[in-house]
């Protein structure tokens, strides 16, 4: 009879939360385990990306007040150009209907920059979500899509679930963020 070794994991040292994984060693015999992702309903190589995207949601549902239940992990769309591609997470409205916010995850050692917003962007042409959100679990930035052609406003947090719906209103003076928060 053979045991397969215990499964060893280190969370990685993430600016996250650490949130409860279901974790199994990998079914192919890879040395990297395995993590269930709720809203996908399926096992999943772990990944420093999954592992990024798997923390998050645990965060936004656990501390933010995001419904599992009205979040969705890789998304496919088609873009005008006729290309398949996938938004790594889309939170929707009560309805389940009318996208809220799409997010796009990185892993750690992928920089931030104006390139990853721009793809979570295009995906939002798609969408018309009013908040688009990119992170590599140790940075996070946000930003309100105001209007079409206007450029997005970089918010200070990640909002709770339940501001969402009132974040594609134009920004008073005394609620605008600090330039500190653009790529």
């Amino acid at each position: 009879m053979t045991t397969n070794p215990p499964l060893i994991y280190t969370p990685l040292s993430l600016n996250l939360p650490i949130v409860p994984l279901r974790l199994r060693p990998s079914s192919r015999g890879a040395r990297r385990p395995e993590v269930f992702c709720p809203l996908r309903r399926r096992w999943t190589p772990l990944t420093p990306e999954e592992e990024v995207r798997q923390r998050f949601v645990g965060w936004l549902a656990g501390a933010l007040g995001y419904p599992l239940s009205l979040m969705a992990n890789e998304l496919a769309i088609t873009l005008p150009s006729g290309a398949s591609r996938r938004c790594d997470t889309v939170v929707f409205d009560h309805t389940g209907r009318h996208p809220l916010a799409i997010v796009e995850y990185k892993a750690p050692s992928v920089r931030l920059t104006p390139a990853v917003f721009a793809q979570a962007a295009v995906y939002n042409t798609l969408l018309s979500a009013p908040v688009i959100i990119i992170s590599n679990g140790l940075t996070h930035y946000c930003a309100a899509i105001t209007a079409p052609g206007q450029p997005p406003r970089f918010l200070n947090a990640i909002p709770r679930y339940s501001d969402l719906t009132s974040l594609n209103n134009p920004p008073s003076d005394e609620n605008r963020p600090s330039s500190s928060n653009s790529l």
